[in-house]
């Protein structure tokens, strides 16, 4: 199994980035996949999932801001991100698990990340 994210970078408060995550070694409709940051010092924690009928969960602090999106056919995973804060800097991971949760304990498998940097 290979996740592998990109799209990560620098943008001023304000701005926008969209995230890819390309899975494969896997029947991708098999799992739920997710969204996951990590800032520095802090806990990684959930950002958005979606189910393979494109159900999909946010937290609270991405909600209206953030959206996520799937494309099956090409196995791809995305995270739309407007609006962007100096607090959503994190590594962003992709991540694929066996139920709809935004908790660690539910992904079998991760991304090694990508970085976005929110900073003017």
């Amino acid at each position: 199994v290979q996740l592998v994210e990109s799209g990560g970078g620098l943008v001023q408060p304000g701005g926008s980035l969209r995230l890819s995550c390309a899975a494969s070694g896997y029947t991708y409709s098999d799992y739920y996949m997710a969204w996951f940051r990590q800032a520095p010092g802090k806990k990684r924690e959930g950002v958005a999932a979606i189910d393979s009928d494109g159900g999909t969960i946010y937290a609270d602090s991405v909600k209206g801001r953030f959206t996520i999106s799937q494309d099956n056919a090409k196995n791809t995973l995305y995270l739309q991100m407007n609006s962007l804060k100096p607090e959503d800097t994190a590594m962003y991971y992709c991540a694929a698990g066996r139920c709809l949760l935004l908790e660690d304990y539910c992904m079998d498998y991760w991304g090694k990340g990508t970085l976005v940097t929110i900073s003017s």
